[in-house]
């Protein structure tokens, strides 16, 4: 029987906050030692209260925007029990009932769209490590500021899943609300796969898996997930409602726990925090702070710049924040170079530290099509733009310190031309030539290089002598 897939995907966004969202310690602890980045209202010390991160909030305003949410001007916490050796609290801040981002939408680049549900701004629990024998605790990522971004059921394949996790990926680094390190878990996924026989009404049983934290993790957990209930079904079994762990090395989910459902955690309006009022002043405010987004982008480039250039830029805000400053008529050599560095080069995430500016790349291009520098020149010079030394100089200054620019002056490379042609190593290439063989054409253009040291532009040789030679 074939089966069509539902899948649903439940985003958790750590904000790059200063501090976290309950207490005045520090929202960065990577890299620091475990428990080192813990106030007592992080471990729950009776008599601590918590108070609410304002930044987090605006951040929130901000993640909606990115995302065509609404911005609820009312919300409010609530507490949801649980009994968990990472939570300190025996309870999680969350916001189940009235959230703080509400219903929209995100546009994948198939132009696809999956329907936010809402968003939720939470606290986060800390992190347990397994050993054979025993388990640690660090509860440095305790009360981290979370929005949990939920989706409706409107992916139906493992690849419009992945897209859908990279470019939510995307329009959180470009609002500027995480750092988005998925490696650190700064973004992770839980992914609600369910199947049903073709032309059904109905849903199939969804099983969840928890904690993705790579895009191809993702995609391929909901393939096997897809094969697994597919197998299941087939040999007239039921497909439980659970918790799933995904392992990368094997390809392979198991089993945690069966699926708690919102009684099992016995919900409750949180007593110790205020609901949040937002004026649409405010709302309006911090909304008109939203970047450009990688739609905007799109649109913007979309005629200039090959499709596959473009979605591998795109995952650099920094670098398309610097490509729109460039003139319009420079933006293909640029996006081409930008490219080739990100695709070729091992250093590609020092090279985001120090761009060159708009000046620089400008002159670049300008150069460029004079045929002042070649091409691989022009590659020659661009990286050498990003060197901090380098970066107060001009772009015709580096090139003249690297010694590319070339040679244009019609009479000099004339003169040069001359003084190849009269030598005689080249006097049989000039025959064969002259007999119809043009492969030999570039033997003399190499000559006529060699002699100006690298500096003749070789479409300027090639064409003189043409005309010596006919």
């Amino acid at each position: 029987m074939k089966y069509y897939p539902t899948i649903g995907i439940e985003c958790h966004v750590q904000l790059c906050t200063k501090t976290k969202l309950f207490s005045e310690v520090d929202n960065d602890a990577r890299g620091k030692e475990p428990n080192s980045c813990v106030s007592p209202v992080d471990y729950a010390l009776p008599g601590m209260l918590p108070r609410l991160n304002g930044e987090a909030v605006r951040f929130c305003i901000l993640a909606g925007r990115a995302m065509n949410c609404e911005i609820n001007a009312f919300s409010r916490f609530d507490r949801k029990h649980y009994f968990y050796p990472d939570s300190p609290k025996g309870y999680q801040i969350t916001q189940f009932y009235q959230p703080i981002i509400g219903p929209g939408y995100v546009e994948l680049p198939s132009g696809v769209r999956v329907r936010i549900n809402h968003a939720h701004l939470e606290g986060d629990a800390g992190k347990l490590t397994h050993f054979d024998t025993y388990s640690l605790v660090d509860f440095n990522r305790v009360d981290t500021p979370l929005i949990e971004i939920v989706s409706e059921p409107d992916i139906h394949s493992s690849k419009d899943a992945h897209d859908y996790c990279k470019e939510l990926w995307r329009l959180m680094r470009y609002a500027g609300v995480t750092y988005g390190d998925l490696y650190n878990g700064n973004m992770r996924f839980d992914v609600n796969v369910s199947i049903a026989p073709e032309g059904s009404d109905e849903l199939g049983t969804r099983a969840e898996v928890k904690n993705l934290n790579s895009f191809r993790s993702v995609e391929r957990a909901v393939e096997y997930e897809i094969s697994r209930q597919s197998k299941v079904l087939d040999k007239g079994g039921r497909v439980i409602q659970e918790t799933l762990g995904w392992n990368d090395a094997t390809g392979v989910t198991t089993g945690q726990r069966s699926k708690e459902e919102a009684k099992d955690y016995r919900y409750m309006p949180e007593p110790d925090l205020p609901p949040i009022h937002l004026s649409e002043e405010f709302i309006a405010e911090e909304s008109a702070k939203l970047p450009l987004m990688p739609a905007d982008y799109r649109a913007k480039f979309g005629g200039a710049v090959k499709e596959d250039i473009l979605e591998v830029l795109l995952d650099y805000p920094e670098l398309m924040e610097k490509l729109g400053e460039v003139k319009e008529k420079s933006v293909v050599l640029i996006s081409n170079l930008f490219s080739s560095v990100l695709l070729a080069e091992e250093k590609s995430a020092e090279y985001l530290n120090d761009l060159p500016t708009a000046s620089q790349l400008n002159e670049l291009a300008e150069m460029n099509e004079k045929k002042e520098l070649s091409s691989t020149a022009t590659k020659e010079v661009f990286l050498k733009m990003f060197d901090p030394q380098m970066s107060k100089r001009d772009t015709r200054t580096i090139a003249k310190e690297l010694g590319v620019i070339q040679e244009n002056d019609l009479g000099a490379l004339e003169a040069i031309v001359d003084t190849v042609l009269a030598k005689p190593e080249t006097q049989k290439a000039q025959e064969d030539f002259r007999a119809g063989s043009e492969k030999v054409l570039g033997f003399l253009v190499g000559q006529v290089m060699k002699e100006s040291h690298g500096k003749a532009n070789p479409s300027a040789v090639q064409e003189i002598l043409r005309k010596k030679l006919a």
